[in-house]
């Protein structure tokens, strides 16, 4: 017939079924679940599979052409990630970058850490890479103090806060 899958299956059911409750990821529970509809004989094609699971049905022949050549590991097996851009801040810059951030004098603007970027290690990066590193990456905030007034009495200022009690 037609679209029968012929493939060995050499894990048990119930080990499928464990696998398929303990499955981290909606891919891993995928796979598993055509491989355990195949070793339980609940569907003889992979037009079948593919109908119940809302893939296309080379999808599923892919999953078991893994499953052939390496087996269940090969077949979970996840892509890892080797492309992309690398950062324009080497991580041994972002550590000094760290430390300088935990001193209390730090610095007073995004602009100033480009600069001691520039300075001290040669990295032209631009204003929106600094501050989306030192915000949002590094999780720190630039401890600028808000302007006084010159006319301030430090004194009035002092009492104050001694005798304000919240309520």
């Amino acid at each position: 017939m037609s679209g029968v899958v012929k493939i060995e299956i050499i894990e048990s059911a119930e080990t499928l079924r464990e696998l398929l409750k303990n499955a981290k990821t909606p891919q891993e529970k995928e796979r598993i679940q055509a491989i355990y509809w195949l070793k339980t004989k609940t569907v003889e094609t992979v037009k079948q599979i593919a109908i119940m699971l809302g893939r296309n049905r080379v999808t599923v022949q892919k999953w078991l052409r893994k499953y052939r050549t390496g087996g269940l590991n090969f077949l979970l097996e996840s892509k890892k990630n080797v492309g992309g851009r690398p950062t324009s801040i080497r991580p041994e810059v972002i550590e000094k970058l760290k430390e300088e951030l935990k001193n209390p004098e730090g610095f007073q603007s995004y602009g100033e850490i480009q600069l001691w970027l520039k300075t001290c290690f040669d990295i032209d990066v631009a204003y929106r890479t600094v501050h989306e590193w030192v915000r949002y990456k590094l999780k720190a905030k630039l401890k600028v103090p808000r302007p006084l007034h010159i006319k301030q009495n430090k004194e009035a200022k002092e009492n104050f806060k001694k005798n304000y009690h919240l309520k």
